[in-house]
């Protein structure tokens, strides 16, 4: 497995593997494919980085992709805003690969820390098992946050 930046020809495999989740709703998907395609147009400048994971020598070969960047107005924190897995390939290290791919990214930036939110429902059962595997705590938990019974998580990590 190889990962990498972002190049043009990923677009429509991350929104293939952004939809085939089946977690995110349209409006999601959406905003997900906003920050890809301010990062392909800006770069780094976008205030995103997005990176894929991809596996040389398969007909498809990127499996997911990370989008982070630094938290505005703080020094040396990192949200990771999007991590994704197609679901065929999940259960093999991408996700565990992409998330340490991005903690040494920040760290030879100087950054420090890690935030992660995501949502209280079922579904993100096993994406909430997945961040504490990855020795992230859950540091907030805000109620109804996107809907009524639907709370707000937020984990994180210090990066040393």
């Amino acid at each position: 497995m190889r990962i990498r930046p972002i190049i043009p020809g990923d677009r429509s495999r991350i929104h293939e593997i952004v939809t085939a989740t089946g977690n995110f709703s349209d409006h999601e998907i959406a905003t997900a494919m906003e920050l890809v395609d301010e990062a392909l147009d800006k770069g780094e400048q976008s205030g995103y980085i997005v990176i894929v994971a991809e596996m040389p020598g398969d007909p498809v070969p990127v499996e997911g992709y990370a989008c982070y960047g630094p938290t505005p107005l703080t020094e040396g924190v990192f949200d990771l805003y999007w991590i994704a897995v197609h679901p065929d390939a999940q259960g093999h290290g991408i996700g565990r690969r992409l998330v340490e791919y991005v903690e040494n990214d920040i760290r030879s930036r100087s950054g420090r820390m890690l935030l992660i939110e995501t949502s209280s429902r079922d579904e993100y059962g096993p994406t909430i098992a997945f961040y504490k595997r990855t020795n992230y705590d859950l540091s907030a938990r805000i109620k109804n946050f996107y809907r009524v019974g639907d709370d707000k998580l937020i984990f994180s990590k210090e990066l040393k």
